[in-house]
């Protein structure tokens, strides 16, 4: 669901017209509910970036993601990892809002860089970024291409491992912490598309869980206890569809997590305003 800078989410659109918010984003749109002023991205250099494929045994298919490193790293050196994870219909390639991953790792947060990691893109495909019957996404990034990449020198202890995702890859990031608080170090979702119940979940995206069962099993409200010790940062617009989701989950969480609310839709614009803000909260808590 990250799609472009410009355009309303594919989710948003198709909450619509399943009428589980009947008309509000195209209202949103023309009074100016989405509107985002957000500021320029500022850069400090941008490290080499690689791309690359192999063949997931968890997917049952080949996935291709792609390595971006700050200025002056490069393949072999040691650093923190950041895996970050697409929305709906996107990809490793269209992952992030307006930047590359080795463009991410390369900002300056007000006037001041972010201390050194990688970030990985990887293709989780069109469902949700929990285990499907014949498709686990998630097996794909735990047991095959972080192990991968920690060959390489990345997320490898004393080194930590954060999960960052948007919309759908939002949601993502929050069960990967979930479910493997051992391995993610911190959290970043921007806009999670964070679901309140099954039947509302099968009615927009019969994609996302395969029954009752599996939502209830990775259902990110239901299971925020295990985020109790992990730093977490949530950014959400107050017009985001997914927003009585978000409330819920910081119901849950309280004070243990961090919370951006603020004006805005579930819309490019907004992710890629709170895109630095989630780069730098990752950057302070996965520095060693």
């Amino acid at each position: 669901m990250a799609g472009g800078a410009v355009l309303a989410g594919a989710g948003a659109v198709e909450l619509v017209d399943h009428e589980v918010i009947p008309g509000k984003s195209v209202l949103d749109q023309i009074d100016g509910a989405c509107d985002v002023a957000a500021a320029p991205f500022v850069s400090r250099g941008v490290g080499p970036q690689f791309s690359g494929a192999f063949v997931s045994r968890a997917r049952r298919k080949v996935v291709g993601y792609t390595v971006g490193y700050p200025p002056g790293f490069s393949r072999g050196s040691a650093l923190p990892l950041v895996v970050m994870l697409h929305g709906e219909g996107e990809n490793h390639r269209r992952a992030l809002a307006g930047l590359t991953p080795a463009q991410a790792v390369g900002l300056k947060v007000d006037g001041a860089p972010l201390a050194p990691m990688v970030l990985v893109t990887v293709d989780g495909g069109l469902g949700y970024w929990h285990p499907h019957r014949g498709d686990d996404p998630m097996g794909m990034v735990v047991d095959e291409l972080i192990p991968m990449l920690q060959g390489w020198g990345l997320g490898r202890p004393p080194h930590r491992i954060g999960a960052m995702g948007i919309s759908m890859g939002g949601y993502g990031a929050l069960v990967f912490a979930e479910h493997h608080p051992a391995l993610f170090s911190a959290v970043a979702a921007i806009s999670p598309a964070i679901w309140t119940s099954y039947a509302q979940a099968r009615a927009v995206n019969r994609l996302a869980y395969d029954d009752a069962a599996q939502f209830a099993r990775y259902d990110a409200v239901a299971h925020a206890s295990a985020l109790a010790r992990t730093p977490v940062r949530i950014a959400a617009g107050f017009d985001d569809p997914f927003y009585p989701g978000v409330a819920a989950l910081r119901d849950h969480l309280g004070a243990t997590a961090t919370f951006v609310v603020e004006g805005g839709c579930h819309t490019g614009p907004f992710f890629q305003a709170q895109e630095p803000g989630s780069l730098a909260f990752l950057s302070a808590h996965l520095a060693v």
